[in-house]
């Protein structure tokens, strides 16, 4: 069976969200590069570029599963525009053992009516590298021996090398406007150092059917990273009692699963992605301003491997949102007596465009 390659990403990152993308604001997971057939990795070990372009547009609102519609028909919905190139290097040492480092970029403008006067839309910029991330990850069974299928485990550190202190100007009257801190879902990191866990598995049920599955997950001890969410104002005596003055710093984990049908060069792709940014972390607290939430999508995608190069498109479409209740939900829920849950903006999709290089 030909080489494949499969690139794991969050938005952002995504989303980006990623959503998950949008103003859940999960951070890139990087690109990843997990090879569908494990036997062949002797073959071609020494360096491999990996990028990655991801692109989306969030402005769904979401309470909970609640769409509420009417912000974006009032025109009051918070439109988040993120564009995001995800370096990756990776070193294969031997059938089994290999190194990575992932370096994001990313670029976003958040639009918004309430972060600035309320009557008038203006944006806040971000634009910058994001938060590193070093990774090491082993074939647990023998290529040799298991030809048909293989399970990867990867360990890595990611490092706050983004600006998690990223400023713009709000404009509050048509004369004044303040310089202060954007908003958590466009900031470029998380001002935490995580660690990381991963597990990439597939199997070939024949030449021109396959099955895989991915796991990550992003551990973060650290619980605030001490920036403001009042947007150069002073905090209100009920967002220090609940929390949400101060920014947190999440977890987050990603699932995808799904099939691939190989037709000579050209590998078709159907599959879905969970992507997850929890309430509670593992470890450490887990007050402190963020959105939670998951975004469920359909991921279809398509690869074709040429020699040295494997070019691929993915675009996850959208199926369940939810902004789930955070910390300081549940605070204000305790304090005042009435349940309490944020809204969030979400994509309907992303768009996720690469390449992998054969060094």
């Amino acid at each position: 069976m030909k080489k494949l390659f499969f690139i794991l990403i969050v938005l952002f990152s995504i989303c980006q969200q990623s959503n998950a993308q949008g103003c859940v604001a999960i951070k890139s997971t990087g690109a990843v590069c997990t090879k569908n057939d494990a036997a062949t990795n002797a073959a071609t070990k020494g360096w491999q570029l990996n990028t990655n372009y991801r692109y989306y547009k969030s402005f769904r609102h979401y309470r909970e599963r609640h769409e509420e519609k009417e912000r974006v028909e009032k025109g009051s919905d918070v439109r988040n525009f993120s564009h995001s190139l995800d370096l990756g290097l990776v070193r294969t040492i031997d059938s089994r053992w290999s190194l990575g480092v992932n370096l994001p970029i990313i670029a976003t403008r958040r639009s918004s009516l309430y972060e600035h006067d309320g009557k008038t839309r203006h944006s806040t910029f971000s634009f910058g590298v994001g938060d590193m991330r070093i990774s090491a990850y082993r074939w647990m069974l023998n290529p040799a021996k298991m030809p048909k299928g293989n399970i990867q485990m990867g360990l890595g550190i990611k490092l706050p090398t983004g600006d998690y202190k990223y400023q713009d100007f709000f404009y509050k009257n048509d004369s004044t406007k303040i310089l202060a801190p954007v908003d958590q879902s466009i900031q470029l990191g998380d001002g935490g150092t995580g660690l990381t866990a991963e597990i990439n598995a597939y199997y070939n049920i024949s030449r021109k059917v396959s099955v895989y599955g991915t796991f990550y997950y992003l551990l973060n001890p650290r619980e605030q990273n001490g920036v403001s969410t009042a947007r150069g104002a002073t905090p209100s005596a009920a967002n220090i009692a609940n929390g949400s003055y101060v920014m947190s710093v999440p977890d987050q984990y990603m699932i995808r699963a799904g099939a691939n049908f190989t037709f000579n060069n050209l590998t078709l792709s159907a599959g879905f992605r969970d992507e997850c940014l929890p309430a509670s972390d593992l470890a450490g607290g887990s007050n402190g301003f963020r959105r939670p939430g998951y975004i469920i999508s359909a991921e279809p995608g398509v690869t074709y491997n040429f020699k040295k190069i494997t070019a691929y498109a993915f675009v996850p479409v959208a199926l369940v949102r939810n902004r789930t209740q955070s910390e300081p939900d549940k605070i204000r829920t305790r304090l005042t007596g009435t349940r309490t849950v944020g809204d969030a903006a979400f994509a309907d999709y992303a768009v996720n465009i690469g390449f992998s290089f054969k060094l």
